[in-house]
């Protein structure tokens, strides 16, 4: 995978700084007690520009680039892998390639998303893009159409498990090598039954 150039780590870098502070203001005021106008205003941007970035105010939490990063990884995967285990290292690779205050990050979202119902609705609308997304590429390395259903229902099994993971890891608030064992564990049921 080539390197983004330099318009595209401009973008990715201003689309960081404004998930940051609308994450610290959700934190510190409340997810509906904060105005686009106030992220926009702590991001230094105006608001028309926050909209080119994120179309709602729940995108700024749901949106991220692990779609992308992940998708890569089942692209790019040994050919001779087994699905689970290609699946394997797309999250924990995923997860283990992101720095510590990213991952502080992450957990203030989900902790969001798990907390504010609106944001929960579209987590779930985000979740079923997801598993469309990441079983594109699933179902090419196996030689089948991007919308096999087979595909999507294994990829949607094994980003349950994947979700269950991080939702105990947020609930007991543990470190990322705990997170990387917990997903590990939670895809290990897919092959081997509770």
């Amino acid at each position: 995978m080539s390197s983004p150039g330099l318009r595209e780590r401009k973008k990715q870098k201003t689309r960081w700084a404004i998930q940051e502070h609308a994450v610290r203001l959700f934190v510190q005021q409340g997810y509906d007690a904060t105005t686009v106008e106030q992220i926009a205003e702590a991001a230094e941007i105006s608001p028309s520009t926050f909209f080119r970035y994120f179309k709602t105010k729940e995108d700024v939490i749901i949106q991220d680039r692990y779609d992308e990063l992940m998708a890569e990884a089942i692209r790019t995967a040994p050919p001779d892998l087994p699905p689970l285990e290609v699946m394997r290292r797309c999250f924990i690779d995923g997860f283990a390639s992101i720095g510590p205050e990213e991952v502080e990050q992450v957990m203030q979202r989900a902790r969001l998303q798990f907390a504010v119902p609106a944001l929960r609705m579209r987590a779930l609308d985000s979740m079923q893009e997801s598993i469309r997304y990441l079983a594109a590429p699933l179902a090419e390395r196996l030689g089948r159409p991007k919308d096999d259903f087979r595909c999507q229902a294994f990829v949607g099994a094994c980003v349950g498990a994947m979700i269950n993971a991080l939702i105990a890891w947020v609930q007991d608030g543990q470190n990322t090598d705990d997170v990387l064992a917990m997903i590990d564990q939670a895809l290990s049921v897919i092959a081997e039954g509770p």
